[in-house]
């Protein structure tokens, strides 16, 4: 990967994949409402922390770069 060339091909992979789960993800009901995370309502005033959806995503996320690590040896 000595080519800039093909760091350009890597950030357009990123991008693509970034923009279908930008699609894809508000069809997935349960994501942001897991039980864990932090929704406070008192008047004019709202909170609202995706403690769990952080941690599950954080959990794939370090699951896919496991296997990529993995398989790229």
């Amino acid at each position: 990967m000595n080519h800039p060339g093909w760091s350009l091909v890597v950030i357009g992979r990123l991008l693509m994949g970034v923009g279908l789960l930008w699609i894809v993800l508000p069809f997935v009901p349960w994501l942001g409402k897991l039980p864990g995370d932090i929704a406070i309502e008192r008047g004019n005033f709202q909170f609202y922390f995706p403690a769990m959806t952080c941690i599950l995503l954080s959990v794939v996320v370090t699951g896919i770069m496991w296997v990529v690590r993995f398989f790229s040896r």
